[in-house]
């Protein structure tokens, strides 16, 4: 579990809640046919934009943005160069059945076993990698397009109790009612956008670029120990994706 992103999206509704709580009856601010109108239209003024699938997808995307599940570089590091020491004494078919903590590395390890040839290999993980990518920019686009529909519909709800209000002068009672959708409206929208559907858009494309870069990586020692080469070059190579001061305290370990 990504704590950032629980603790950030948890403390900004408390944040709010407690303003609403410290001014008084919280159940004013609920008011059913604003949240209709947002959410509802939100929704379904996105959806269709896109297909009923890439939809739906985006909501499984979102996931990435609250799990945190991502093999660490120097963890892909440590395990590359054992692969690479068990290659260069017992051949590739030596990796066959061995268990590695990452998806892609294991997909990666069974094409070598397979006898593929290095352009094959490359090729099939580079697709595998730009797939990944398409689904992830699909997914960030659909919340990036909420967080802009939000504001939008919570405009046309304001419109809408504006238009109610402006019909019902001749009766003051109405007039609350109508006024409340003017204005909750406008506040779901904003509540939605930027608390929820523009982080969570903004995490996924981060998170998007991390697997990118790991898998980046494990495409590089593939190849390196197909190649041959020696496990404390291919060391060498991989340390150029991490941080200097990462470089630094791996050389010292």
């Amino acid at each position: 579990m990504d704590l950032a992103t629980l603790i950030g999206l948890l403390g900004a509704l408390v944040i709010v809640v407690m303003a609403m709580v410290t001014g008084g009856d919280v159940m004013i601010f609920l008011n059913i046919p604003s949240i209709l109108i947002v959410v509802g239209g939100t929704i379904f003024a996105v959806m269709a934009k896109y297909s009923l699938g890439q939809f739906l997808g985006a909501m499984k995307v979102m996931n990435k943005s609250f799990k945190s599940k991502l093999s660490s570089p120097e963890e892909i590091i440590v395990e590359v160069v054992e692969l690479a020491d068990l290659a260069r004494k017992g051949g590739l078919l030596s990796l066959e059945g061995k268990e590695v903590s990452n998806d892609f590395l294991q997909k990666g390890i069974q094409l070598l076993v397979d006898g593929h040839d290095p352009e094959v290999v490359k090729s099939i993980l580079s697709k595998d990698m730009r797939e990944g990518l398409s689904r992830h920019a699909t997914g960030k686009a659909i919340f990036v397009n909420m967080g802009d529909t939000a504001p939008a519909m919570g405009m046309i709800g304001t419109l809408i109790g504006l238009v109610q209000m402006l019909s019902a002068m001749d009766d003051p009672k109405a007039i609350g009612p109508a006024m409340a959708v003017a204005l909750l409206t406008t506040l779901y929208g904003a509540m939605i956008a930027n608390m929820w559907a523009l982080p969570v858009a903004d995490k996924v494309a981060m998170r998007s670029e991390e697997e990118a870069r790991i898998q980046s990586m494990i495409i590089d020692a593939l190849l390196a120990i197909q190649a041959g080469q020696n496990p404390r070059v291919i060391q060498g190579l991989l340390k150029t994706y991490l941080p200097a001061s990462k470089r630094a305290s791996e050389e010292e370990a």
